[in-house]
């Protein structure tokens, strides 16, 4: 699979953008993806508030697994986390708890010299880890864009609240990516552009992940019994869906967009691609 690597010119300008308003900030609200927390973190994100609180979202958590143990890695790194799945009202609750925490010693400031003030709180993280749907949570109403794509959201939005102001920002990516491991998971969930990626390989490089720690789920989805290859399981995913063109010949392209798709939309259950140990590397 060729070198992933994806930092279009509004990203630039987002970071920029991002830097220029950190001082108009109490602190952030930085979304990750549940299914791969450590892959979704970016460091050049949390630089932008490295001198304020910052409370982080595993979002997504109703498809991923594990959660807990990588919300109790971030607590005992002395950060703030929580696990959400922003698409459901009820979560609301830990989202505005969380957010109190983060900001509780600025508050406590204010209320001792006898004053009520409006907290402001950056939101930020890569493309498609639910940002603009946090926002939405918090709100109540349908105030910012989203979508199931990389890049929805372009510009900064203020949204006022009662009591605190948000900032969505776009979703950004390091300028470079390091760890490609860590790029080839964020593909997969849809953090980057597919039009940048070769789907065929994705799907292949999936199949073989997979493999090595969800074999059962391919079994059980498609009922795979040939492990031997990616391509013999991609053969296999044809074979079960009945992806066959005129002639005979498999229907690749249907297959990896297939098999692609089946994990984003959690066909495929409740996954993490990412282990524990990614997290205790990270400098939160």
């Amino acid at each position: 699979m060729k070198h992933i690597q994806w930092f279009p010119g509004h990203m630039t300008k987002a970071m920029r953008m991002m830097q220029a308003d950190a001082s108009l900030c109490d602190g952030a609200i930085y979304v990750l993806d549940a299914r791969c927390p450590a892959s979704s973190f970016n460091p050049k994100l949390k630089q932008v508030f490295a001198n304020k609180p910052v409370l982080y979202v595993l979002n997504k958590s109703d498809l991923a697994e594990g959660t807990d143990e990588f919300i109790k890695i971030m607590k005992e790194k002395g950060v703030f986390a929580v696990k959400l799945n922003a698409t459901q009202s009820g979560c609301k609750r830990a989202l505005l708890e969380g957010t109190s925490k983060i900001i509780a010693e600025k508050r406590a400031k204010a209320q001792a010299k006898g004053y009520e003030r409006t907290f402001r709180f950056m939101v930020l993280g890569v493309p498609n880890t639910g940002k603009s749907t946090v926002i939405n949570l918090l709100s109540g109403s349908k105030r910012t864009v989203t979508g199931d794509k990389a890049g929805v959201t372009r510009g900064k939005q203020w949204i006022r609240l009662d009591g605190f102001e948000l900032l969505d920002t776009p979703g950004t990516m390091p300028p470079a990516f390091e760890n490609q491991t860590f790029a080839k998971r964020l593909a997969y969930v849809g953090s980057i552009n597919d039009d940048i990626l070769d789907m065929d390989d994705l799907a292949l490089e999936l199949l073989s992940d997979f493999a090595a720690k969800y074999p059962e789920r391919l079994a059980e989805r498609y009922g795979i019994t040939d492990f031997t290859s990616p391509l013999a399981m991609l053969d296999g995913v044809c074979s079960r869906r009945g992806f066959v063109l005129r002639g005979g010949e498999y229907d690749y392209e249907r297959a990896y967009n297939a098999v692609i798709d089946d994990l984003r939309k959690g066909r495929l259950g409740k996954i993490c691609l990412d282990c524990p140990a990614d997290m205790l590397d990270l400098k939160l």
